[in-house]
């Protein structure tokens, strides 16, 4: 199994503390310490497993927008997207949990023209205000069929650490990585009204493959 480059600290971490632990348990417990090992064992092994890199086969697209991570449909609905359209826009959020895959990709092709990091709070990443007062990331892309969308990678109560590699002026290709959540969080995609949404609420995600939306071809 492959695992992501975010993976490398964290790891070391938990091997550490797992370790540390079983020893102690082994020490003071004796035969009894299956009890601690087992359960430390299968958190250990859930670690890894959060960081896996799954093997897609990422196809080209122009007017397609994809989901740009594995989650939960959790909301699709117009709203005023205030930092950079300044304007009202259809918002698309996808909800990871702990188990999903993190990567997070891009929606759409084109080029980045913005990006922003945010400190803030960490409410539950399904509140609606967790779009605008969690510690988030901004990018926008000025896509190929020459519109601006906007998508944001939000920190939950459990995820403490958003990043992304992107940059302005990089060229962006849907369904491809540009950045990483650790544990659990969402991400929100504006688009322009006119948009054909094809996702539902409830639907479940799989990021760089699945088409949430189609953009109108200008």
């Amino acid at each position: 199994m492959k695992l992501h480059r975010e993976s490398k600290g964290t790891i070391t971490l938990a091997t550490i503390l797992f370790i540390i632990l079983g020893a102690l348990a082994i020490y003071f417990l004796k035969i009894w310490s299956l009890l601690i090992i087992m359960p430390l064992l299968v958190i250990y092994s859930l670690v890894f497993w959060f960081f896996r890199v799954p093997d897609r086969n990422i196809l080209d697209h122009k007017e397609n927008v994809i989901a740009p991570v594995d989650g939960k449909v959790v909301m699709i609905k117009e709203v005023d997207e205030d930092e950079f359209i300044k304007g009202k826009a259809i918002q698309v959020s996808i909800f990871m949990s702990p188990l999903n895959v993190h990567i997070c990709r891009y929606p759409v092709s084109g080029e980045v023209i913005y990006k922003k990091y945010h400190p803030g709070k960490y409410l539950v990443a399904w509140h609606e205000k967790s779009s605008t007062e969690n510690e988030r990331t901004t990018v926008a892309v000025q896509t190929m069929t020459n519109h601006k969308v906007v998508f944001r990678q939000i920190a939950g109560y459990v995820a403490r650490r958003i990043v992304f590699y992107c940059n302005e002026g990089d060229k962006a290709k849907a369904g491809h990585e540009f950045g990483f959540i650790k544990f659990g969080s969402r991400m929100d995609v504006f688009l322009p009204l006119d948009t054909e949404i094809i996702c539902k609420i409830g639907d479940i995600t799989k990021g760089g493959l699945d088409v949430i939306a189609k953009l109108k071809e200008n």
